[in-house]
């Protein structure tokens, strides 16, 4: 792995500083730490929802976020490594129920790699999984719900029916409710705020697209790490967000890009008017 950007400049005088520049910009195999302190939230952890929501997403070079259903056809290690340091560094790890439901989620495990980093931060051993469904129409007996180190979250609209809600408690999960229309759908921004109020303020998710769409359009992204993977598969696969078009394309700015294999890990920050 090797970093494209920003590259520390080997203009300085110091003999150090242009052996870093060199260190960062050559290809070769980054540990669990440096990747943490290369993707480490911002301190403290407040967007303008007061919580800072960070979207990991992967996509072919023709836009599609998946491939016969799954991203992890579009994956690799150096993803999938970068994907366990997200997953290492956040409090809760928010995911849609299709999602859920096609990937196979499973809980998050603790990791030895970040236990003093996320002991340090106050953050439980592994992050929580935040489930966003208005339906609740969940299997509440597989491991997500039965077998996590942390309570899985399970965040629905003010309508959802009784029953689910009963199943989903009995389950173990937490159940918080984010939105109060009549509609029942779950309210994107009330999903961070609910979050927040629970402590989490490190927030990862990881789609779908339907539910990033449904955070950009709210105005919650704060930033989003994409990986470009070197494939091509054509066919009509959703792009990495997939909801109604925002009144005004929002704006990013790039923050970093790592290499490796051909895939580039791309990191950009909301700009705020």
């Amino acid at each position: 792995m090797r970093r494209l950007f920003p590259v520390p400049a080997e203009t300085s005088a110091e003999a150090s500083a242009a052996a870093s520049a060199r260190a960062s910009a050559e290809d070769r195999e980054w540990g669990l730490g440096e990747l943490a302190d290369a993707y480490a939230y911002p301190e403290p952890p407040h967007g303008l929802s007061g919580a800072w929501l960070r979207a990991n997403m992967v996509s072919s070079l023709d836009g599609a976020a998946h491939h016969d259903g799954r991203s992890k056809a579009l994956s690799s290690d150096a993803d999938m490594r970068i994907f366990g340091v997200l997953r290492g560094l956040a409090d809760a790890v928010v995911v849609g129920a299709e999602t859920v439901r096609c990937e196979g989620y499973r809980p998050a495990r603790a990791r030895e790699a970040f236990a003093e980093r996320r002991a340090a931060l106050g953050q439980s051993s592994a992050p929580a999984i935040a489930v966003v469904s208005a339906s609740l129409d969940l299997d509440f007996s597989r491991p997500l719900f039965t077998e996590p180190l942390v309570p899985t979250i399970v965040i629905t609209g003010a309508t959802a029916a009784e029953e689910r809600v009963g199943l989903a408690r009995a389950a173990g999960a937490e159940v918080v409710f984010a939105g109060s229309g009549p509609s029942g759908r779950v309210d994107a921004a009330a999903v961070v705020t609910a979050l927040a109020e629970l402590g989490h303020t490190r927030l990862l998710t990881e789609g779908g697209p339907t539910l990033l769409a449904e955070f950009a359009a709210a105005g919650v992204l704060d930033e989003l790490c994409l990986a470009v993977a070197p494939l091509a598969t054509a066919g009509d696969a959703k792009r990495i967000m997939n909801g109604p078009e925002l009144r005004e394309p929002e704006r990013f700015a790039l923050a970093s890009v790592l290499e490796e294999a051909g895939f580039l890990f791309t990191r950009y920050r909301r700009i705020y008017q």
